[in-house]
């Protein structure tokens, strides 16, 4: 008989033990990389869970199983510390549910550590009068400093960077706008809850001028000359937005490409956004 198959006539024997015993084991999927996923939905006593979880972690042993992830609904959060003290530990929560991560082989753990960068996008608008769409905030690191800065946001779940550009300004200003290309990134670390950053400065083409701005969270919103946005102080004493500003400067000179959109499919078959510089890739076809 193989490892393979003694382990596996070991984890059925131990199936039986269980259900002889009356213990149900946590229903499971397993994942691609060796593990299996809980997701529980239905409601279970502390005692029936504390005992169900402790038979299904001996059976997942014996099938030689990798990383347990349970996913706990908020409705059962009563049952976290019963996990933690079966050697779980928090991975990521969401707004209606806690992940539960375990590592079961005495080998180093290779579970895939929590998303590790936010994202964010800043909106240059620039309309054909050489005017920037440009707001002052209420709140936040720039709330009453009077300093003019592009419209800026943070990427939602399952949102394209061009899409959330577009909707930023929409929702900060009441301009529509359409995407036409992504101009630089910023990648920062040590963020929001020590999360590291990447900003995306996007370039946009206002379709509409009529500014209704957010009450909520702009204090002002303008069009203001580029010349003068770029030659604000704040702007020029300090590198970053000095760098941006001369690189959207450059952008409505004609002197620089940034990186516009296309649409490719994955080899699941899913429509995924790359950001490429068509115009260079254009050239050097002609040539």
């Amino acid at each position: 008989m193989t490892t393979s198959a003694l382990g596996t006539s070991v984890a059925q024997l131990s199936l039986q033990e269980e259900e002889g015993r009356g213990i149900k084991l946590l229903n499971a999927k397993e994942d691609r990389y060796g593990g299996v996923i809980v997701e529980l939905e239905e409601a279970m006593e502390p005692n029936a869970f504390a005992a169900s979880l402790k038979a299904s972690m001996d059976h997942w042993r014996k099938q030689e199983k990798n990383g347990v992830w349970i996913q706990l609904p908020l409705k059962l959060s009563s049952l976290v510390d019963i996990a933690v003290q079966e050697g779980f530990r928090y991975h990521h929560a969401e707004p209606d549910y806690l992940m539960l991560a375990c590592w079961l082989p005495s080998r180093p753990d290779t579970l895939p550590a929590n998303a590790s960068h936010r994202v964010g996008i800043g909106a240059f608008v620039i309309n054909d009068h050489r005017e920037v769409l440009v707001v002052q905030e209420k709140s936040g690191a720039f709330g009453g400093s009077g300093v003019w800065k592009f419209p800026t946001g943070v990427v939602d779940e399952g949102e394209d960077i061009c899409d959330a550009a577009i909707r930023e300004v929409k929702e900060e200003t009441g301009i529509d706008a359409e995407f036409i290309e992504v101009l630089a990134f910023r990648q920062s670390h040590k963020g929001f809850f020590g999360k590291s950053d990447l900003f995306f400065v996007c370039m946009l083409k206002p379709l509409s001028s009529d500014i209704q701005k957010q009450d909520t969270e702009i204090e002002a919103a303008k069009w203001m000359p580029l010349d003068e946005y770029v030659n604000q102080p704040f702007i020029q004493k300090h590198g970053q937005f000095k760098q941006i500003a001369d690189i959207c400067l450059n952008k409505s000179n004609s002197h620089y490409s940034g990186f516009s959109l296309q649409s490719a499919k994955s080899s699941s078959g899913k429509t995924n956004i790359i950001y490429l510089n068509g115009h260079d890739m254009n050239r050097q076809s002609l040539d």
